[in-house]
């Protein structure tokens, strides 16, 4: 009989996960099976999560030569941006805004007075699609936090300026996320910071020259 040792607390211990991400030790709860020790607990359960380490091992055990050599990058990757992206959507709740309409409020703020952009502009600096665009406008115009008009002499361009209600949101948002993500890094020296940084720059550069995809979701551009 097998356990599932590397369960997250949302989720049903109930043996292997077939998702696939999570099955090759990609994703953000990758688990391993272990045999049962004599106690009922499996034999070398740990603090309740499987060590990135001991993921490649199990691999390299069951399937010698599988190239192994990504789970220790990907799988805290994967493991990062599910403990991010969660406690990121925690802080937004709290401050009665959603990712993608803080996303738009920050590139109109980040633009510079007088917090207006076009509509094409927006999509482009937001990396989203034109209909995306026109979904985020139109409910933050609902919100009153953005209002649009045409452009003076050009009525095929919609000009999307910031206001008031939406500033101070943005302000006070941006402040709350930043403040929060930079406690959860404070675990890395500055060096150790910059470090991180640099690979990940290229590691993100090169990934999306090889997948030929210059596309990045609006998640993290605060």
């Amino acid at each position: 009989m097998v356990r599932d040792i590397c369960s997250a607390p949302d989720h049903p211990r109930s043996g292997l996960n077939l998702d696939l991400n999570i099955a090759f030790g990609g994703g953000p709860v990758a688990r391993e099976a272990l045999p049962e020790s004599g106690d009922g607990h499996p034999a070398d359960e740990g603090g309740g999560s499987c060590p990135v380490q001991d993921i490649a091992a199990a691999w390299e055990r069951e399937r010698p030569g599988t190239p192994v050599s990504s789970i220790g990058i990907v799988t805290p990757i994967w493991q990062l941006a599910k403990l991010l992206g969660d406690d990121r959507r925690r802080v937004l709740a709290r401050a009665g805004v959603d990712a993608a309409t803080l996303d738009l409020l920050s590139v109109l703020r980040r633009a510079g007075a007088p917090y207006t952009l076009t509509t094409r502009e927006l999509g482009r600096r937001s990396l989203v699609s034109a209909g995306a665009v026109s979904q985020r406008v139109a409910r933050a115009e609902r919100e009153g936090l953005v209002t649009r008009r045409p452009g003076a002499g050009r009525p095929r361009t919609v000009l999307v300026e910031l206001t008031a209600a939406g500033h101070e949101l943005v302000e006070a948002t941006v402040d709350q996320v930043l403040h929060r993500e930079a406690e959860l890094i404070s675990g890395l020296t500055g060096e150790q910071q910059e470090q991180l940084t640099g690979l990940l720059r290229i590691l993100l550069q090169d990934t999306r020259r090889r997948l030929g995809d210059d596309r990045i979701t609006h998640v993290g551009q605060e």
